[in-house]
């Protein structure tokens, strides 16, 4: 019986829990943007602004958790020299996206001048789709950085 496996459970969980939250806002901005904007633009930048900080407040709690030393991030990087590099890209990357999210929301709460709408979904469509890809980017790391640790796929544990 291996030990650290059966501890990275709770640190798994809150993962999992961090990017259910994530996802539910995603899905939320996806509706919030593709409401019919023109001649309701106020109120469509609203909805938009709503979806949006709360996509910002599940994306930073995601990166402040995925930072801490007890996240599975953190424990690859200890642990599994040879995946440190993408650990590192992968926090730097989330860290852009997170930028993005909150000058995007910034300019649109400054800003009131007719922005065009066209312009945002296009925008936050590409923030969402970056943030798809760093969703895949990080399990294809945790399941190389299982394989690479137990010399066996998750699934074929995760069956028995």
């Amino acid at each position: 019986m291996h030990e650290p496996a059966d501890q990275s459970f709770p640190t798994h969980d809150a993962r999992r829990a961090d990017h259910d939250r994530t996802l539910t806002a995603m899905i939320a901005l996806e509706a919030a943007l593709e409401a019919a904007a023109p001649g309701r633009e106020p109120t469509w930048r609203a909805g938009v602004l709503d979806a949006l900080g709360v996509l910002d407040g599940a994306t930073r709690d995601e990166q402040s958790n995925a930072s801490s030393p007890d996240s599975l991030l953190s424990d690859i990087k200890r642990t599994q020299p040879r995946l440190r590099t993408r650990v590192r890209g992968l926090r730097s990357q989330y860290a852009q996206l997170r930028d993005a999210i909150v000058a995007i929301s910034a300019e649109l709460t400054e800003r009131d001048d007719g922005n065009d709408y066209g312009d945002i979904r296009q925008r936050l469509s590409w923030i969402l789709t970056a943030l798809r890809h760093q969703r895949a980017l990080e399990s294809d790391l945790l399941y190389e950085a299982y394989f690479d640790a137990f010399r066996s796929d998750l699934s074929t544990e995760t069956s028995r």
